[in-house]
């Protein structure tokens, strides 16, 4: 019985492991992409500013 749980613990370890980089992966692309549109945003608001137009709505 002991080879039982050892075997499905082996067998379940890949899908883990792959499920944990994928995790990672997603949550960077995630975060950069909310990081560059704040920065687009930022950077959009300052050339408004700069040609003296009214801040954008949203």
């Amino acid at each position: 019985m002991d080879s039982f749980w050892v075997a499905a613990a082996w067998s379940l370890l890949p899908t883990i492991g792959v499920s944990v980089v994928f995790y990672i992966v997603i949550r960077g692309i995630v975060r950069s992409d909310r990081t560059e549109r704040k920065t687009h945003a930022r950077i959009e608001a300052q050339e408004r500013a700069a040609r003296g137009l009214p801040p954008r709505a949203s």
